[in-house]
């Protein structure tokens, strides 16, 4: 018998029909004599129709009050789903995130697990139940309801299949797997078979939207083996694992494209030590997570500090940096919006050369700017304007030999 836990993402549970196909799907593998906890998203739709109405009432909604309103979403998930599977003739229980024991810290809207308490799952589990748990949410030490962030699910899933050391975690959405890229933005993207953890990790982190990027860390630091396959059809999907020799074969795995983003430029920074901790502690204390950052060759006792994040955050940055501005002695803050991110993404990057190479001679050859540049071991990332995305997205997918054959 094995242990297998299954999550269901919001399109596969977003009708009453999805969600008795998602209840037979997992009486199936129940019936084939394992044990299953299952984990689902809110309703296709439903977390979005939750904020507008929150903030119909209030424009800047409490967060706290934010989570109670947001939990809902995947308690009505839960409930339905649980309804569907005990008509079915098979045996359910439906657990919120605090009940089935997830305790994270007190960061509203975006917390992070702290740990769990599988007990009351395992003990529902013997009595011969499908257990099925509240994705994207938790509950403090305290008491307090929180959410886990956009993509929370993913992460739950993949926290309760360490917690019970489950033998399997099957990632289900309304794609077949993990793509070279976005078909929607490359129609000639090809699924991915398998991928290691630190792939997975640069692609979902870098705009790819399979996967919850914490989630991927998180099976990464405990050693999840977890499949994304769809919820639609029985093909198999792709395998996410610890990477092996015959995957650095592979110089380049995938792109990610990440939109909705914006560059921030602070010009003429004092040189001198001190400067860039005093603007990046700032942004720290405002929960704004940044992207990519890059500081210019001193000049004449001042350099200019670029970074990006996403384009909701500008705001913030905006109004936490006026002050600090001034106080370091740098000239002005200039924020540009409408830019996106393309990502080069290989392990077998680390022992082949010539990526950023044919990654700047496709995009010179169509003719495409490029504003920032970053790279890490694995992946090669450049900066551009938005309008110009899906063009370099096609082209250095070509370039690369991603296509289908």
């Amino acid at each position: 018998m094995a242990l297998i836990v299954q999550k269901y993402g919001g399109t596969s549970v977003g009708t009453p029909e999805r969600i008795l196909n998602v209840a037979r799907r997992v009486i199936a593998t129940k019936d084939a004599g394992n044990q299953v906890v299952v984990v689902v998203s809110a309703m296709s739709g439903a977390t979005d129709s939750l904020i507008k109405l929150a903030k119909e009432i209030s424009p800047n909604p409490s967060e706290r009050e934010l989570d109670v309103l947001l939990s809902t979403g995947e308690q009505t998930t839960i409930a339905l789903t649980a309804m569907a599977m005990n008509s079915l003739g098979c045996k359910a229980v439906s657990m919120t995130g605090a009940q089935a024991g997830i305790v994270t810290d007190g960061f509203h809207t975006k917390a992070k697990i702290a740990n769990i308490e599988p007990r009351q799952i395992h003990s529902h589990l013997d009595d011969g139940n499908v257990v099925i748990v509240a994705g994207f949410q938790g509950e403090t030490s305290e008491g307090h309801i929180t959410t886990l962030g956009r993509g929370g699910s993913d992460l739950t899933a993949i926290a309760i299949a360490s917690a019970i050391e489950a033998d399997l975690c099957q990632i289900f959405t309304d794609v077949d797997g993990v793509y070279t890229c976005d078909p929607r933005i490359v129609p000639t993207a090809r699924k991915i078979d398998e991928i290691c953890y630190d792939e997975m990790l640069e692609m979902a982190s870098s705009g790819s939207k399979v996967m919850q990027s914490r989630s991927v860390e998180f099976a990464k630091k405990y050693g999840v083996l977890f499949e994304v396959r769809s919820s639609f059809n029985q093909n198999p999907g792709t395998l996410v694992q610890e990477e092996t020799k015959d995957m650095e074969h592979v110089v380049v795995r995938g792109l990610s494209v990440e939109k909705n983003q914006a560059k921030v430029t602070i010009t003429n920074v004092p040189d001198r030590p001190g400067t860039a901790a005093r603007i990046f502690t700032t942004l720290a204390t405002t929960g704004v997570i940044i992207d990519m950052i890059v500081q210019n060759v001193s000049t004449a006792g001042t350099t200019d500090i670029s970074f990006t994040l996403n384009k909701d955050e500008l705001p913030k940055v905006e109004a936490s940096l006026a002050s600090v501005i001034i106080e370091i002695g740098a000239a002005a803050l200039i924020a540009t919006q409408g830019v996106a991110k393309l990502s080069v993404v290989g392990i077998g990057m680390r022992s082949h050369s010539g990526v950023a190479a044919k990654l700047f001679e496709a995009l010179s050859n169509a003719g495409i700017n490029i504003q920032m540049i970053s790279t890490s071991e694995i992946k090669t990332a450049v900066i551009l304007d938005e309008s110009k995305i899906t063009e370099a997205a096609n082209v250095v997918h070509a370039a690369f030999g991603l296509d289908k054959s």
